[in-house]
Order: structure tokens, then C-alpha cells, then sequence
């Protein structure tokens, strides 16, 4: 009796595991495209699915809805953005985000060279280094993959401190690890930074975040910008260190709005996130930076069917105007230390 009762039992939970596996929504898994290992992440009941490329600097690289796109790329595949050296999806800047003034920078009173001929950072149109090293980062690992109930995720790891290239440009330890959720309707991005050097880690990173409205031609597109305060810049677009409030946050119609601006004093929600968002007819997509991303810039050069909300832990620059006294706020991570931070895409009306 006992033995038909346990199995009564065990076959009730089998056939609840097994209709719980079937309703859930979300789906987590590897797939192959033109070569490179893809993380798809996917929510069925909300047509959503995320495509991220680990190998292509664990850029999610794609994101739909309906089968209409949310994030902007120059090509479809990861093979496809290594062969254009381009910049699309969700790339991720660091160890410095846009530009420095200088081949050069300033981290605890010190004054660290770049190496130009190691050919590992670009350069812009004035001849400053811009966005890093990691954009097209090969190095990346994934250490978990999963799906349930609740969320769809991935978490790859980047250890920076094993590559002498790297260290050799920024010198001090660490290690990132980038958690992509879809959960709920939208997309968060967690990084997670650690600190293994024996001094204060300088902080900064961002996000350079394509995102496109495909029901509305690009200059019908309204913004809405959750900042109170402009940073002036440069001919060269590096902060002065004087601001200017923002007048207007909003809705704005993007064809008569020229964007190239950082954007500081962000206005924030009850939960402490600011929101950033863009409209088109119906579709809509907002964008949320969590507290510890204070400065936003916001892009959206004439003529070219994108837009880019991008969640920044300081100014362009901002080791050199930390070290200059013109920006007080630098974020930095102690020995030993760890930060952490997202950010939010909740795209609507899809």
C-alpha cells in the first residue's frame, strides 16, 4: 500500500514537473550563427528573444519583439559586426568609456601611458582614444545559462587581470561578470566588477546602446530625456566641467533635436532608476539606468536610423578631470572591492 502510494505520488510530481516545463515561458540556450557560439534568450508568451555573442565582446547583438527589432547592428551576425569593426547591439566600454583627452591618464596621482603600438584601442576623428579595449573582446566565458518561471539568463566572465595587452594599458586587476535577465517584458544588464589590485580601481565603464523604432520614420521618433543638467564639451567633445540646465525633457521630436550630449543631474523614479525612452506610433522603448550610472549620453547623428541612451558611472574624460579637480564624483572600487549595476530595456506597443 505504501509502495503504491509513493508511487502515486511520484508520478503526481512528475507529470506537475513536467507541465510546469511545458507553460513556463522563457527559454535559455546555445545555438550556432556562422561560426560563433550564440546565447539565445527567449520569452515566448511575449514574442521576445535576445541574441548575445560572447565571443563578439558578449555583445547582445539582437533584440526582437514580434519579430520587430528593438536594438540596431551594422550586420545580422556576430561574424558579420567582427568583419565590420563596427559598433551595434549592446557593446560594452571599458576600461575607460569614449574618450580620453590624452594618450594618457591619471588613476591615484599617477600618470599612466598608453601604448599605442600594441594596437589594441582605437582612436577618434581628433586623434583621442575612444571606447576601451573590450568592444570586440573574444575572452568572455559563460558560467551560467538558465531558464525557469520567473526569468531567462546568462552570466559571462571576463578576467581581465590573465592578459598582459590589457594590464598593460590599465594596470589594475579585475574581473567583470555581465548577467543578461529577461524577465517581465524587458532586458536587464548587471555588471559586476571586483577589484583584485592592491590599490583603488578608477571606474569607467558604460554601455553604447543602439536601439531603432521601425513604425515611424527616424525624424517622426520623440525622446524623452530624464536629465536636468547638459555638460558642456570641447570642440573635441570633452566635458569642461561647466554644466547647463537641461530646459525641455520632453517628449522632443528627434527631427528637430540634434544629439551628441552628456547628460548629468539624472531625474529618477521612486526605485532610483532614471528613464530614458523613445516613441514612435505605437512602439516604445524605455530605457533605465540604475543609480550607480549618474551621467547619460545621449546620440542620435542626423540621417542615420538609430538612436543611443547610454548608461555611464562618469563623464567622458573622467580620470583627467577627477585628477584636474573639475569632476568630484569619480567612482572608484577599493582594494578587494566589488561594484555592481544595471540597466533596463522595457521595449512596448510591439
Amino acid at each position: 500500500m505504501r509502495k503504491t502510494a509513493t508511487r502515486f505520488a511520484l508520478a503526481h510530481l512528475l507529470i506537475a514537473m513536467t507541465s510546469m516545463a511545458q507553460t513556463h515561458p522563457y527559454e535559455a540556450g546555445k545555438i550556432k550563427v556562422d561560426g560563433f557560439d550564440v546565447v539565445r534568450l527567449a520569452d515566448r508568451e511575449r514574442r521576445i528573444e535576445v541574441l548575445i555573442a560572447p565571443g563578439e565582446g558578449n555583445n547582445a547583438y539582437r533584440m526582437t519583439v514580434n519579430g520587430q527589432p528593438v536594438l540596431w547592428a551594422p550586420a545580422d551576425t556576430p561574424a558579420g559586426l567582427k568583419a565590420a569593426r563596427g559598433m551595434g547591439g549592446n557593446p560594452f566600454l571599458a576600461p575607460w568609456a569614449n574618450r580620453l583627452d590624452a594618450e594618457a591618464y591619471y588613476a591615484n596621482g599617477a600618470r599612466f601611458l598608453l601604448n599605442p603600438h600594441l594596437g589594441n584601442y582605437r582612436k577618434d576623428g581628433y586623434g583621442q582614444p575612444i571606447h576601451g579595449l573590450l568592444v570586440h573582446a573574444a575572452e568572455w566565458e559563460v558560467t551560467h545559462l538558465a531558464a525557469d518561471a520567473r526569468a531567462a539568463a546568462v552570466t559571462s566572465r571576463l578576467e581581465f587581470w590573465r592578459y598582459p595587452r590589457w594590464m598593460a594599458q590599465f594596470p589594475f586587476a579585475h574581473t567583470i561578470e555581465m548577467t543578461y535577465r529577461l524577465a517581465g517584458g524587458e532586458l536587464e544588464v548587471e555588471t559586476a566588477i571586483k577589484n583584485l589590485s592592491a590599490e583603488p580601481m578608477p571606474l569607467s565603464i558604460g554601455y553604447h546602446t543602439y536601439y531603432q523604432i521601425t513604425d515611424a520614420p527616424r525624424d517622426a521618433w520623440k525622446i524623452r530625456l530624464a536629465a536636468r543638467e547638459r555638460l558642456l564639451l570641447t570642440d573635441r567633445v570633452i566635458p569642461t566641467g561647466e554644466t547647463a540646465p537641461v530646459e525641455d525633457q520632453g517628449p522632443l521630436a528627434l527631427g528637430e533635436t540634434k544629439l551628441d550630449d552628456l547628460f548629468a543631474g539624472l531625474v529618477r523614479d521612486s526605485r532610483g532608476r532614471a528613464v530614458f525612452s523613445v516613441e514612435g506610433v505605437r512602439q516604445k522603448i524605455s530605457v533605465a539606468f540604475g543609480p550607480n550610472y549618474p551621467i547619460a549620453v545621449v546620440w542620435a547623428p542626423p540621417g542615420r536610423e538609430f538612436l543611443c541612451f547610454e548608461p555611464m558611472t562618469g563623464p567622458t574624460n573622467v580620470f583627467n578631470l577627477a585628477h584636474s579637480g573639475a569632476w568630484k564624483q569619480l567612482q572608484e572600487i577599493p582594494p578587494g572591492g566589488s561594484w555592481r549595476e544595471s540597466f533596463w530595456i522595457r521595449p512596448g506597443g510591439y
